[in-house]
């Protein structure tokens, strides 16, 4: 993508710098009349969430997404659509092509790996950026300015194991937990949506202590930045027992179902015969539920500062568990570094009293606001009059690049705006099509107003 964007733009005789991380800078000189205008920096990142459906055959690797307009909405079934943030590189890209627009020096900033662990801000060498203002277009709800994000990190679990063998009589069958909305880490985190890690885990829990039953594998979530949707386990339990498994199981769907009413009542719980495997021993079978079912997941305190606004919360985004051993992982995410450090380090000290490995990693620093930023004034007015009426200011729990950025560049002026977009990191994420044309016309009408 970005070999194809920097061959694009130069094919326009604009200048283009690849840096050592991977981020793409294009460059377009001011407008005739506007070249001693400050310097604007346009920003979105170019990797996406590759999340689908179990039962989806998509390959991300070359397949198109396919999505559909329906209702004035733009919506990929089935996998992610890239909205985030495809819509806000197509912003700049505009930008860059329309020979009409009013603006002063133009830079654009497509940074790489950002979805994976903000690594192309990380590594964005500092220097080479010009501008002294810059917009972010990585937001989620049209009509909001955001002026703060969260920082955080992650917590990486491994531990070996060793196979045992199943035992004579016993049956094989895989369960799967299936049909929950998913989302976005940060900003679905506070909507009680189901993990379907946690519920599984808590259903072997239950029927672990109500049959025999041996666990050979359990898989769940495939982005650390996402709720899981989907959960499987590979398991045994003697012949005779298969009865009591299967009402065992009817009762815990209609437990969880309940539970979940008016959140996720798509929530199936089901179960399929599956061929013999090997199975974890009993004692890391216990070792993974125990710590896995006690592991903290979802909002751990609302900020004071900023109402309505998560503070410091934790996602269990993925796991993979097998005979040989296993890993898990957890994303860490505060508007204060402290709280993120702290809630990680609640996490490697659960796992510590089993032996485990568990190791934090990927920090990035959350982005403070600046209530008093000439940029978010500009923002508002400009917005006042474009579309007579007043937008909001908005801090994120979400992590931006922002504040990672910021550091590299001190006194960098920032706002970030986007369009709505629903379902991020999740099958069904859509964007809303007037919306995207309401960000172009704001971004170009703030160009032209940055003298």
């Amino acid at each position: 993508m970005r070999e194809t964007l920097r061959n694009w733009a130069e094919g326009r005789g604009l200048a283009t710098i690849v840096d050592g991380a991977g981020n793409l800078i294009i460059r377009k000189p001011a407008s005739a009349g506007c070249e001693q205008w400050p310097g604007v920096i346009l920003q979105a990142h170019l990797d996406m969430v590759c999340q689908k459906n179990a039962d989806s055959s998509h390959d991300f690797a070359c397949d198109p997404i396919c999505p559909v307009l329906r209702d004035g909405w733009l919506v990929a079934e089935g996998t992610t659509l890239g909205a985030d943030n495809g819509i806000g590189a197509a912003l700049m890209l505009a930008a860059l092509e329309d020979r009409e627009l009013v603006h002063g020096p133009l830079e654009a900033l497509f940074t790489v790996d950002e979805e994976a662990g903000m690594g192309g801000a990380r590594g964005l060498e500092p220097g080479l950026l010009q501008g002294s203002r810059m917009l972010n277009l990585d937001t989620e709800e049209w009509s909001e300015f955001y002026l703060g994000c969260a920082g955080g990190l992650d917590v990486n679990v491994e531990r070996p194991g060793l196979a045992a063998a199943m035992p004579d009589g016993w049956q094989a069958c895989r369960i799967s937990l299936r049909g929950l909305r998913g989302g976005h880490s940060g900003v679905n985190i506070h909507e009680e949506r189901g993990n379907a890690i946690k519920l599984l885990v808590r259903v072997l829990v239950e029927l672990n202590a109500e049959l025999p039953l041996r666990l050979s594998a359990l898989q769940g979530g495939s982005a650390r930045n996402a709720l899981p949707r989907e959960a499987f386990a590979n398991v045994a339990v003697p012949a005779d027992a298969m009865p009591k498994l299967t009402a065992l199981l009817a009762q815990q769907q209609a437990l969880l179902k309940n539970e979940l009413s008016g959140i996720d009542d798509s929530l199936v719980l089901e179960m399929a015969s599956s061929v013999a495997a090997p199975l974890m021993t009993l004692a890391e079978q216990n070792v993974w539920l125990a710590s896995l079912h006690a592991a903290p997941h979802g909002v751990r305190r609302m900020s004071r500062q900023v109402p309505g606004v998560v503070e410091t919360s934790n996602n269990l985004g993925m796991v993979d568990l097998h005979p040989n051993g296993g890993s898990c992982n957890f994303m860490v995410r505060s508007l204060l570094d402290s709280g993120s450090t702290a809630l990680a380090d609640e996490i490697v000290s659960l796992w510590a009293l089993s032996g485990t490995v568990a190791e934090k990693s990927g920090y990035y620093p959350g982005w403070a606001p600046n209530p008093a930023s000439p940029l978010l004034a500009l923002c508002q007015a400009v917005y006042r009059r474009e579309f007579s009426g007043e937008s909001s200011v908005q801090v994120i729990h979400a992590g931006l690049e922002c504040g990672i950025i910021g550091a590299k560049y001190p006194g960098l002026d920032i706002v970030s705006f986007g369009p709505t977009i629903r379902g991020a990191h999740a099958p069904g994420e859509s964007v809303e099509v007037a919306s995207v044309g309401c960000c172009w016309q704001l971004l170009k009408a703030i160009l032209a107003a940055v003298e």
